[in-house]
């Protein structure tokens, strides 16, 4: 790279390293181009791995860990007492991300890719300009914009010391009461956690259910848990106003026609995301993201100029970090002349509640507003040999196949480790795959694995662990 007094050149430059950014600049380097990631945080990996997924996970995992002891009881295994200790949570969480961002910064200084930290503006199709690092800008041959997206705010709460999601993985403490304004994944992982904390948990939703985007008979089994687990459920409910008291907080809430009040001890924002990229100088460019912010990319992932690339939350689709690096490779691989194009029949979306829900491809609401017709398989956990030596037999997985050919369509999943299982079902889609390819695949025994190849004979018509339909 050729350095001139402030400004330097570069043949790939990349914005964002969260693991669409990151995954690209190694990508790209491993296909011998010379890669420039720009950041404007101090640490790589942005908010999935600083802020958001693995955090999260990290949460998550411990309160699953002392539910699973409590309910250890009903099978002869007891503790005396069960105790969390919210700051050495807090600082294995820390160490997760730490241990994690710091391979990151590992893996990109051997592929010799240069990080320059600043924030980064469009000059023109092949400039930027750098704010508050050590170069002023960058001349670039290929860019690839990887921005994210940011924490969408409650108007109610403007300027109030309320907490959205970054703050609250931070474990700054345990409320007492806590309300969580959004009833989507965010919201309701974070209230489960700190409901197994110790907090009393309030959620309100503006829908008429949790989680809108998944299909109702697997968001039923968590809504139920949910119902049991909070202090209170209020969908079809809207905060109009939140004041600061001395004692904390008090919201007033439209709840069904009503007014209603609620006091607490702090209130956590989690009303979804918003992409980043109103921030970036795109009107020097000839790139025009839609109402939502959104720019448009081909399955190659170009804009609107041919030499600026866009991958993961700035681009059409769900917000999620593996969608992000399979574009980002697939960027990579296109500007440095390989045949390739997001072109995946089906991403994954994994929501981890207790019990977790997953689905991939066509789900049943899609089907159903579309007017197509589906073959439904369904199989109950309940009857699952591994379900219930673990005393886990809430929830099932169901198939999606086509009338006439029994393609596999979709699947959906709520149950535990339904994160783990999806990705079978994904790759049966990827692979079009039918019922008869699930249904002579051997799955071992006993495993959760088989309610897939459960849920398919059901939908062939052919159960073996549960009553056949009746038919006409």
């Amino acid at each position: 790279m050729v350095m001139g007094s402030l400004r330097q050149t570069a043949e790939v430059a990349i914005i964002g390293a969260g693991p669409g950014g990151y995954v690209a600049a190694i990508r790209a380097a491993d296909l011998g181009k010379e890669v420039v990631l720009i950041e404007e945080r101090e640490r790589l990996g942005g908010v999935c791995l600083l802020e958001g997924c693995i955090p999260s996970k990290a949460l998550i995992n411990v309160i699953e860990l002392a539910h699973a002891a409590r309910d250890a009881g009903r099978m002869g295994f007891s503790f005396k007492e069960i105790a969390i200790d919210p700051k050495a949570l807090r600082q294995w969480a820390d160490s997760v991300v730490e241990g994690l961002t710091s391979g990151i910064d590992v893996l990109l200084k051997r592929r010799g890719v240069e990080i320059v930290h600043g924030r980064a503006r469009f000059e023109n199709n092949h400039s930027l300009a750098i704010e508050g690092g050590d170069i002023s800008g960058i001349e670039f041959r290929h860019c690839i914009i990887a921005t994210g997206s940011r924490i969408n705010e409650l108007p109610a709460a403007y300027d109030l010391p309320v907490w959205s999601s970054a703050e609250a993985l931070k474990l700054p403490e345990v409320p007492e009461r806590l309300v969580v304004v959004g009833g989507g994944y965010i919201g309701l992982e974070l209230g489960l956690v700190y409901e197994g904390l110790g907090s009393k948990v309030t959620m309100v939703e503006f829908h008429p259910r949790l989680l809108m985007g998944a299909d109702f008979d697997l968001v039923n089994v968590v809504t139920k848990n949910c119902e049991e687990r909070f202090e209170a459920l209020l969908v079809e409910s809207k905060v109009t106003g939140i004041k600061q008291t001395a004692d904390g907080f008090s919201l007033t809430v439209e709840h069904k026609g009503e007014t209603k009040a609620i006091e607490c001890d702090q209130v956590l924002v989690a009303i979804g995301r918003k992409p980043n990229t109103d921030n970036i100088s795109l009107e020097k460019t000839r790139i025009k993201p839609d109402e939502r912010g959104t720019i448009i990319v081909s399955p190659e992932g170009k804009t609107m100029e041919p030499n600026i690339y866009a991958i993961g939350d700035v681009t059409q689709g769900p917000m999620l970090a593996h969608k992000a690096s399979r574009e980002a490779k697939v960027v990579a691989e296109v500007i440095a002349n390989h045949k390739s194009a997001f072109d995946n029949l089906a991403i994954p979306a994994v929501v981890f509640t207790d019990p977790e829900i997953a689905w991939t491809g066509l789900t049943e609401r899609e089907a159903e507003a579309a007017g197509r017709k589906v073959n439904i398989g369904r199989f109950p956990l309940r009857a699952l040999g591994r379900a219930r030596t673990m005393g886990r037999t809430e929830g099932m997985v169901k198939i999606l196949s086509a009338p006439e050919s029994e393609l596999v369509l979709g699947v959906g999943m709520v149950g535990v480790h339904a994160s783990e299982l999806i990705s079978e079902a994904t790759l049966a889609l990827e692979m079009g795959a039918t019922l008869e390819d699930l249904l002579v695949t051997i799955h071992p025994h006993p495993t959760l694995s088989e309610a897939i190849v459960e849920a398919a004979e059901v939908a062939a018509g052919m159960p073996i662990h549960i009553a056949p339909t009746k038919k006409s």
